[in-house]
């Protein structure tokens, strides 16, 4: 599967190391980077300080950053000869909204999300979704120390790894990888990001799980 993915998206809740390992994953493959920027929010340090008056701004310019990053690759992207890593699904997106916007702001952000979206945003060939249980999401937020991240409570988290795990049971858009990324750590462990490797060679379902550590 990994030798004829050509846009490939790493995803998972906060935590989780979704940008790390799209990270190594776009080196090891020499793609190019399409990854989320969290410092060009504006909103995004007062949203943690106080959710309810910053969620709705927040979560629009996230939305406007993605789309334009996606509106600014070639139409047919990936091109044959290159290859993608992006740390974000679209689709997923509204997931934060209906977590963080009251009920009327979730309406707003609905239809401002509809009118905005791509029409025919690229399909990724191949989903790797990282799973984590709330307990060591929280310890790697709180081992990488971002400033931004410290009033990050558990219960919010725990809100945030139900969604995506709801998400991805039912996501069917493109072949799913699934790991447990409580139990390898390809992000730091050169020995588990090879069998990761392997693995996303030999894969050959729509939609498989990996939790074997060496």
């Amino acid at each position: 599967m990994l030798d004829k993915a050509r846009y490939i998206v790493v995803e998972g809740p906060i935590g989780a190391g979704k940008t790390s390992l799209a990270q190594r994953l776009s080196e090891h493959l020499d793609a190019t980077q399409l990854f989320e920027q969290p410092q060009n929010n504006p909103f995004l340090p007062h949203f943690y300080q106080n959710t309810e008056r910053w969620a709705l701004p927040t979560q629009l310019s996230f939305l406007f950053q993605r789309v334009d990053q996606l509106n600014a690759l070639p139409r047919n992207a990936p091109a044959p000869n290159q290859r993608i890593v992006s740390d974000f699904l679209l689709e997923r997106d509204p997931l934060f909204a209906r977590i963080n916007l009251t009920e009327d702001e979730n309406t707003l952000y609905e239809r401002v999300f509809e009118m905005v979206k791509p029409v025919a945003p690229p399909v990724p060939d191949l989903v790797i979704y990282l799973q984590a249980p709330v307990a060591t999401l929280i310890e790697r937020i709180r081992k990488r120390g971002a400033d931004v991240e410290r009033r990050i409570t558990e219960s919010y988290v725990e809100r945030v790894a139900q969604r995506y795990s709801s998400f991805f049971f039912q996501y069917e858009t493109a072949p799913l990888f699934v790991v447990d990324a409580e139990v390898l750590n390809p992000i730091d462990n050169d020995a588990d990001f090879q069998l990761l490797v392997e693995r996303l060679d030999e894969m050959r379902g729509y939609r498989e799980f990996f939790a074997y550590a060496g």
